[in-house]
């Protein structure tokens, strides 16, 4: 093989591995490698984690509070090391260019997404009551002691920040914006949000039904980021979400039967309540996606430019 057709031989594998702009991987092979690296930080984590846990207790299993509890600490380790490691070798980008400044405006980012979650959740618990599908059993104060209520609400909301942190820094930090960086914003967007529906198949009583409605969510969250250009805000539309609408409202969290302040049974059709899944699993979900998606676009109209 002469000179000239090893050159031809090296620039077509170039083409394949290499950005074309860029002297750095492709999008899709960045990808691959900050999966193949959060999974390996997983197995280690999960081994470091659970087994000196099961040892110490006595049990063969970890279920519960406990549970969720360890498996959002692995989850706050993997996902972000995996992710700075990516973004700082792989992509060749500071961890802060993802959208994370912190100054005063990411504070007021954080609080204006929770607010904005409070209506939405709102308008879905107030749908379905309004529809005669809600039946209120209780709230939590009235049949435990203060004191534990407290607790558990402080618990659940600390949960969700370490998740809001993990999925969003992972579906439109990493996913939506490298994918961007290979084709563009709009694909990425679509095939960022794709993969957070498809994760969340994983979730109890997750049906393909349900993660077209995660899908949905994806896109209201993508949407805060494009027109921010910052995490912050989708980080805080995530935290009030979940909060609201588990645990101020009543609902399962996307399958998951969490601590609840309103005590409820939801007896409407599924197709629209969503069913065991919740109201991402539901056609409720649509109308305050379009509320959210309203307030977001009011809140960021006068955003300042970085």
């Amino acid at each position: 093989m002469n000179t000239e057709q090893q050159t031809t031989r090296r620039s077509k594998l170039g083409r394949i591995f290499l950005s074309t702009s860029e002297t750095r991987l492709r999008a899709g092979w960045r990808l691959l490698i900050q999966l193949i690296l959060q999974i390996g930080l997983t197995v280690v984590a999960g081994l470091v984690m659970f087994i000196p846990y099961s040892l110490l207790t006595g049990t063969s299993g970890i279920s519960g509070t406990p549970y969720l509890a360890i498996s959002e600490l692995i989850d706050i380790f993997t996902v972000t090391l995996s992710v700075y490691l990516a973004r700082r070798f792989l992509d060749k980008r500071s961890f802060v260019s993802f959208g994370l400044a912190v100054n005063k405006q990411a504070i007021l980012d954080i609080l204006s997404g929770i607010g904005i979650t409070f209506f939405m959740m709102g308008l879905i618990f107030f749908l379905e009551g309004l529809f005669g599908w809600i039946s209120l059993k209780a709230f939590a104060w009235s049949i435990e002691p203060v004191q534990n209520v407290m607790a558990q609400v402080l618990l659940f909301f600390i949960v969700f920040i370490v998740v809001a942190w993990n999925e969003e820094l992972l579906s439109r930090g990493y996913h939506l914006q490298t994918i961007a960086s290979g084709i563009n914003l709009l694909w990425g967007l679509i095939i960022s949000s794709a993969i957070f529906g498809v994760l969340h198949l994983a979730n109890p009583h997750a049906t393909w039904i349900s993660a077209l409605g995660i899908f949905f969510a994806g896109l209201f969250l993508g949407f805060a980021y494009i027109r921010t250009r910052q995490l912050w805000l989708s980080i805080g539309l995530h935290i009030g979400w979940n909060f609201f609408e588990g645990v101020l409202f009543g609902f399962p969290v996307s399958g998951i039967d969490i601590y609840h302040l309103t005590r409820i049974n939801v007896s409407g059709p599924e197709l629209w309540t969503g069913g065991a899944f919740g109201p991402e699993a539901g056609l409720i979900l649509l109308p305050a996606i379009a509320l959210g998606s309203c307030l977001v676009y009011l809140y960021t109209r006068s955003y300042p430019v970085s």
